[in-house]
């Protein structure tokens, strides 16, 4: 049986959907281990793959800093970096311990998330087997767009998008080149990697985009080695919904999704009573999901239902709009759902899809977090209730993106990736 390695690390938006591939390929006849954070043990096992735990947890790391307010979020990739940085080393040596044991390199191929081929591309080339990039952020090198971590570009900087992709790799680079480098010469004994790194290279390597091509078009200078799928996106036909949940749904219109996901914030109680505020200004009844960010856990009127877990394939198309942070898997369902979304970004790649957002016209021009006001969400929620054309727009992109089976189209190119090398 022919062995697959996957890598990926994030948040649970960031680690499912290489799970959800993971079991694809495992259903196609691969054997299939996932190495991630530890917290993901019981993701992992949930969906039947051998797991092999580096050490971390998702949620300690994105609340290091204490959380995010109001006042403090954007799209500053300079203070992200700082902030981050720290952590790196520990991360990256974690990584490496854990892949110096001898029995992880019985694989046959290396399926990996991590930016810039980390550590997937050099046990690839310690074992002479295949590497295959996995995606569901738009982070390969283009003219077409900045890095989605950098702001749109400057009109007047020629050149400005392509450089933003050389920045993004290099600072990547120095927080991990170090623990990498020993890695590679102390347990895989090879030579040590270029001071910068040999992205280049590795960005001719297979690549998977799981997301549509109707979302994010290819831009020109994209080569043949970069394939769309669609999204790979987790089913669970036997999830029931608690009584109060229906109950809830089936006693008015349909509500507006309130959620931020995997965002830590240090004022959970200010941004539950903007929402609120917002809300009522709208006359919108609301599910609430706490997650990271703790909201919602005071006094809630009738119309605010307190959500734990839905799966948001079932309760996204459910709802007359869905406002949330703006992470990529996230934003996937309210893509594949068919309801407008309103983006209140916080960093990194969820301004992107906040401007895709807004030029496709299937949502309200996105708030970023940190000008988040009662206000301006009121407005934003009016706009999505009320504009039928942007209701359109965005039943139309549903309708596209639910017919490709990202998960059938991904195994079939492993498939014939993995099995060309053994040839």
């Amino acid at each position: 049986m022919t062995h697959l390695t996957i890598l990926a690390l994030g948040s649970r938006g960031d680690v499912l959907p290489c799970v959800v591939l993971g079991q694809g390929l495992q259903a196609a006849g691969f054997s299939v281990r996932l190495i991630s954070l530890e917290n993901f043990a019981p993701l992992a096992a949930q969906y039947g793959l051998d797991f092999c735990p580096v050490p971390g947890d998702a949620e300690a790391l994105l609340t290091s800093g204490g959380g995010i307010t109001l006042t403090e979020s954007g799209q500053n990739v300079w203070k992200m970096w700082r902030s981050v940085k720290a952590l790196f080393w520990d991360l990256a040596t974690g990584i490496a311990n854990v892949l110096s044991r001898p029995n992880l390199w019985q694989t046959d191929g290396i399926i990996n998330q991590l930016p810039g081929g980390l550590f997937g591309v050099d046990l690839a080339e310690k074992l002479h087997i295949p590497m295959i990039t996995m995606a569901v952020i738009p982070m390969i090198r283009t003219s077409a767009f900045p890095m989605v971590a950098f702001p749109a570009g400057p009109g007047f900087l020629p050149g400005y998008n392509a450089l933003s992709y050389r920045i993004a790799e290099q600072l990547v680079w120095s927080g991990f080149r170090r623990a990498v480098n020993r890695w590679r010469q102390e347990a895989l004994g090879l030579a040590a990697r270029p001071f910068l790194g040999n992205f280049a290279q590795i960005g001719q390597m297979p690549t998977l985009l799981g997301f549509s091509e109707a979302i994010v078009p290819r831009p020109p200078d994209w080569g043949p080695h970069v394939h769309y799928t669609g999204y790979w996106r987790p089913e669970e036909p036997n999830w029931t919904p608690p009584q109060a949940l229906a109950d809830f749904l089936a006693a008015g219109s349909a509500p507006i999704f309130v959620g931020f996901g995997s965002m830590p914030v240090r004022e959970p109680e200010r941004i539950t009573q903007v929402v609120l505020d917002a809300l009522e200004l709208s006359g919108q009844r609301a599910v609430l999901q706490a997650g990271w960010a703790g909201i919602g856990q005071t006094e809630l009127p009738d119309t605010v239902y307190l959500l734990d877990y839905a799966p948001y394939s079932w309760l996204f198309p459910k709802m007359a709009a869905v406002i949330h942070h703006g992470g990529s898997g996230t934003t996937g369902f309210g893509f594949w759902a068919g309801v407008p979304t309103i983006l209140t970004p916080f960093l990194f790649d969820q301004f992107y899809w906040g401007r895709r957002i807004g030029a496709m016209g299937i949502g309200p021009a996105p708030i970023p977090f940190k000008k988040l006001t009662a206000v301006k969400l009121a407005a934003a929620i009016e706009t999505a209730v009320s504009d039928a054309n942007m209701r359109q727009r965005a039943v139309a992109l549903a309708q596209i993106i639910q017919q490709e089976d990202g998960v059938a189209k991904a195994v079939n190119l492993v498939e014939q990736i993995v099995h060309h090398n053994k040839r």
